[in-house]
């Protein structure tokens, strides 16, 4: 039996697929990664879409010409059942394409490792099961999702951020944090950059460190649980 296809689109040279891929391919996944400017617009030939993020918004078409064959990848896995998992940039590809909104610069920024709570509608879900009601992950944003899609179920927040995950219909994730991302994620941040905004980047390295191996066994999870829901979806 041949292996479930997954996409994964990169969006960003900075933002690439990090512990997912391995994790992926370890639960019997075979995963293409294509750049988002050689995505197709709709998922056939592929069982999932996984989308990276990258520092613009979701309809900054004039930076990133590709975006609108994105979205339509996007609407077009929602609507033909194909499991989708949107992180950062794109969950809030996942949330506009599907009538949600989104802000620029819009609130507190998170960088580093930062708490996330999952919320009433979590229980049950597919994606989160089996993960901690607060737990921590590798955060790297000033946008926000402000608005979610019609009939969407909001399933996790942040103090910073209301909208930390959402599921939009039976399999379509999206994800503010980065599960990808592990506390090495930080080694190439910009110290003086982020000194500018008043940040201690060697305090946020010590942070995530430090949260480092409860935040890999959640990552770890919902990676083992989106392969799951690909793997069911491929063999209906």
């Amino acid at each position: 039996m041949n292996s479930p296809r997954v996409l994964m689109v990169r969006n960003s040279e900075g933002s690439g697929p990090g512990r997912l891929l391995p994790w992926l391919r370890e639960e019997g996944l075979a995963v293409a990664e294509l750049a988002g400017s050689e995505a197709p617009d709709r998922p056939a030939g592929y069982d999932a879409v996984v989308l990276l993020g990258g520092g613009f918004l979701p309809d900054d078409d004039a930076h990133a010409p590709w975006l609108p064959a994105q979205r339509a990848l996007t609407r077009r896995a929602v609507a033909e059942g194909v499991p989708l998992l949107g992180i950062c940039l794109g969950a809030q590809v996942l949330a506009l394409a599907e009538g949600g909104a989104v802000e620029g610069s819009y609130g507190r920024p998170e960088r580093g490792s930062c708490a996330v709570e999952l919320r009433g509608e979590a229980a049950g879900d597919r994606l989160l099961a089996g993960v901690e009601r607060r737990f921590r992950a590798i955060q790297n944003h000033r946008d926000q999702i402000t608005r979610l899609p019609p009939g969407s179920a909001h399933l996790a927040r942040s103090e910073a951020c209301p909208v930390q995950a959402f599921r939009v219909r039976e399999c379509a994730w999206g994800v503010q944090f980065h599960p990808e991302a592990g506390a090495d994620r930080l080694d190439g941040w910009d110290e003086a950059a982020l000194a500018e905004k008043g940040l201690d980047l060697a305090a946020l390295r010590a942070e995530a460190r430090a949260a480092e191996p409860a935040a890999t066994h959640t990552a770890r999870q919902l990676a083992g649980n989106f392969a799951a829901v690909v793997r069911d979806c491929s063999t209906d």
